[in-house]
């Protein structure tokens, strides 16, 4: 296995914008890329992080996304809005979704927005976080166009995307309270990770031809250091969460973010590779005409927190207590790039004609 590298948030965020730069974003759109990508992996949510970078700059080459899109509207009803992404990059296209979607709902008090062809979103907790940060309860419900991933509880064929649900509420002078998940047992960019040297999936995460399993080679067949996996080579699939249940919430993300958007679903016809999103957004202003709602949450919280623990050396957290906690670590300690992880990064630099940065420690 390759050596890895150390980088510093900074380092690593400057080196991917560069790359975006150079296969042809303009620099603020390379930017959010790279801050986005960047941050994923600062929150411990390395599925959606600088493991993309790859993959994003070969999709932009391919036409699978394109740069410097913004997205259309597609119906306008007051506090419903239906938004087509155009399949410009995620990353400019879900922000402006999401904003457009919490000035509704300052307005209306109750807003939800549709969002279909928009690329690949990242991390959906960052929506989530962003609608808690203007002081809104929101729901994300995405699914992934045209991607055979997961198989349905008691099978191996694909019938599904990784398909995230992600939820936000704000709560008054502390973080917010923000779960974010996929419906399969691990994101697949959690797969792609190992694969390239990272932590391993547990052993359950897939099924191939030999039954359960936690090899990536499942989902990717045989990996080339320095190559993409690529998703459609391998004889499985990735497990859904939960068994019967997490394959069922899948299937209502295929049903609402997908077909209820007009982004489409995983299959059975051929559309274009592409995220749908639907998300609903509360002010907790609006509804709360008793004003209990923050108290209730605040007692809530610490009430929960307060539980003992059944290992004191892992205390009871909140949802996103975890993301924090993990983003003050790695601020500190900079971020570990796998050695495989990090020739995929190169090669994408190497495809757009960046020049590397240093190698060894770039904190």
């Amino acid at each position: 296995m390759s050596p890895g590298v150390n980088m510093s948030a900074e380092a690593l965020s400057n080196f991917v914008a560069a790359i975006f730069r150079d296969a042809g974003c303009s620099p603020e759109e390379a930017s959010r890329i790279s801050d986005n990508l960047v941050e994923a992996n600062l929150t411990g949510h390395d599925s959606h992080g600088v493991v993309r970078v790859q993959r994003y700059v070969h999709m932009l080459d391919e036409g699978i996304v394109h740069a410097d899109k913004t997205p259309e509207t597609v119906m306008d009803g007051g506090s419903m809005l239906v938004l087509d992404g155009q399949f410009g990059f995620g990353q400019t296209i879900g922000p402006i979704a999401v904003d457009a979607g919490i000035d509704r709902c300052r307005e209306h008090g109750l807003s939800a927005v549709a969002l279909r062809h928009s690329g690949h979103l990242g991390r959906i907790g960052a929506f989530a976080e962003r609608a808690a940060g203007a002081g809104m309860v929101s729901m994300h419900i995405v699914n992934v166009a045209n991607s055979r991933l997961v198989a349905p509880f008691g099978s191996a064929a694909r019938r599904m995307g990784t398909n995230p649900y992600a939820f936000g509420v704000p709560r008054p002078d502390h973080r917010p309270v923000i779960l974010d998940f996929a419906t399969s047992i691990v994101a697949e960019g959690k797969t792609a990770v190992a694969a390239q040297g990272g932590p391993p999936v547990p052993d359950d995460a897939l099924v191939g031809p030999d039954g359960v399993t936690g090899d990536p080679a499942a989902l990717y067949g045989e990996i080339v250091p320095g190559e993409r996996p690529r998703s459609l080579d391998g004889p499985g699939a990735l497990r859904a969460m939960g068994n019967h249940k997490g394959s069922g919430l899948s299937v209502m993300c295929e049903l609402l973010a997908g077909a209820l958007t007009g982004s489409g679903t995983a299959g059975p016809d051929v559309v274009p590779f592409c995220n749908g999103m639907l998300s609903i957004y509360i002010d907790p202003e609006r509804i709360d005409i008793d004003e209990t709602f923050a108290a209730d949450v605040t007692s809530y919280a610490d009430w929960y927190l307060a539980a003992e623990p059944l290992d004191d050396s892992e205390p009871v957290l909140l949802p996103g207590d975890r993301e924090h906690q993990r983003r003050s670590e790695r601020m500190r300690d900079g971020l570990d790039l796998p050695g495989d992880l990090w020739i995929s990064i190169c090669s994408a630099a190497d495809f757009t004609g960046t020049p590397l940065p240093e190698t060894g420690d770039q904190r």
